[in-house]
């Protein structure tokens, strides 16, 4: 009995690890991958990989922007780049739609997020009373809201 506790008990930790991503070193990541991603970034330091859902995911930091995250099919086409980026860099929209409706909030935390053509912004509003994630679209309306 305990044999099969500990059986199971090792699958679902191995079956959450899996989900979460795999560390790998950069040795084990495809040719067509890596080279993509170093056309697509070539400044790119501090460089660490992992495998996410069967994608590649590769957080990295550039001069320009601090934090980058960008996840590749095992073909090396990008799907998504998540991107640090300062609050001054929020479009019109974005901005203008926070003063209007989030009036009292103060901005954190702000992401660019480009999958394919579409282009949304994430950001942290925190006020005295609550904490918000919201993410936006580049004209400003809101595609997702939740407390955080």
């Amino acid at each position: 009995m305990k044999k099969n506790i500990f059986i199971i008990a090792a699958g679902i930790l191995l079956a959450s690890v899996n989900s979460f991503g795999q560390d790998i070193p950069q040795s084990q990541v495809p040719s067509l991958v890596l080279n993509k991603f170093k056309q697509s970034f070539p400044r790119a330091y501090d460089v660490e990989w992992e495998i996410k859902n069967k994608q590649y995911c590769v957080e990295f930091e550039t001069k320009s922007s601090k934090d980058h995250e960008a996840w590749y099919d095992d073909s090396g086409t990008l799907l998504k780049h998540k991107e640090d980026i300062s609050k001054k860099k929020l479009p019109a929209g974005v901005r203008s739609a926070i003063k209007n409706n989030f009036s009292g909030y103060r901005i954190d935390d702000v992401k660019k997020i480009t999958e394919g053509a579409t282009v949304h912004y994430s950001t942290e509003l925190n006020s005295l009373k609550e904490e918000l994630k919201v993410l936006f679209d580049e004209k400003g309306n809101v595609v997702k809201q939740y407390a955080d």
